[in-house]
């Protein structure tokens, strides 16, 4: 099984004249994902279905060697892969901005956690929030894995968390130098290295929600199109 989520930004790397986008395509290896339906296999003797699959981008900056040259307000963005809608993020950004790479999140920062519960993309009705005391889930996988000994084979994977020691929070830059770039998330590995047989359901802060959260950086690449 091999999968992979392309995020795409249409982004200009020298001086940009029209609104950059970041394109969110969810990939299953060379394909495009298909929740609940499609069977793949992670192993030759497995075989695995994706049912949900949502995270928070937040806290987008374009860079300029380094240094940010623009800063979104209000930056947060829930992507769900069944919601066609969310996988198209678009920028206000100026004209005239030169940069050539992008910051962000994969998660909601312990400031607005700690906040509580807000509305539009972070609202707690579209299942991304546990309490006030454990805030946001940062990045939620669910599916089903003959691998897994549990009910029905599921596996669930909620990562979250904002209080140290357990803040879950991962931040990325993505370069890029071009109009489009893609970069891939390759879950396959994460899948891999969680070894579904034993490991199959993470539901509340802690030591194995930051193990998780950590692999996420270590999946990131970006693909010069």
């Amino acid at each position: 099984m091999k999968i992979h989520i392309y995020i795409s930004l249409f982004l200009l790397p020298f001086l940009s004249t029209a609104q950059p986008k970041i394109n969110i395509q969810p990939l299953f290896g060379n394909q495009p994902l298909q929740l609940e339906t499609k069977w793949y296999s992670l192993h030759d003797t497995d075989s695995i279905a994706i049912d949900v699959l949502k995270f928070y981008i937040s806290a987008i900056e374009l860079l300029q060697d380094d240094k940010p040259v623009w800063i979104e307000k209000n930056s947060f963005h829930l992507v769900d892969a069944s919601q066609t809608a969310t996988l198209l993020i678009p920028l206000s950004v100026p004209e005239k901005i030169i940069y050539n790479a992008i910051k962000l999140n994969i998660g909601i920062d312990s400031l607005t956690n700690s906040a509580g519960a807000k509305g539009g993309d972070l609202d707690p009705t579209t299942g991304m929030y546990w309490t006030w005391q454990t805030g946001y889930i940062n990045f939620k996988l669910e599916g089903r894995s003959t691998e897994c000994d549990s009910r029905k084979n599921e596996f669930q994977f909620h990562i979250g968390g904002y209080a140290a020691p357990n803040n879950s929070l991962q931040t990325i830059r993505l370069p890029f130098s071009s109009v489009q770039n893609t970069i891939t998330i390759d879950l396959r590995k994460m899948l891999f290295a969680l070894n579904l047989k034993s490991n199959n359901h993470i539901m509340s802060p802690g030591e194995p929600a930051i193990k998780v959260a950590q692999l996420i950086p270590q999946v990131v690449n970006s693909v010069k199109p």
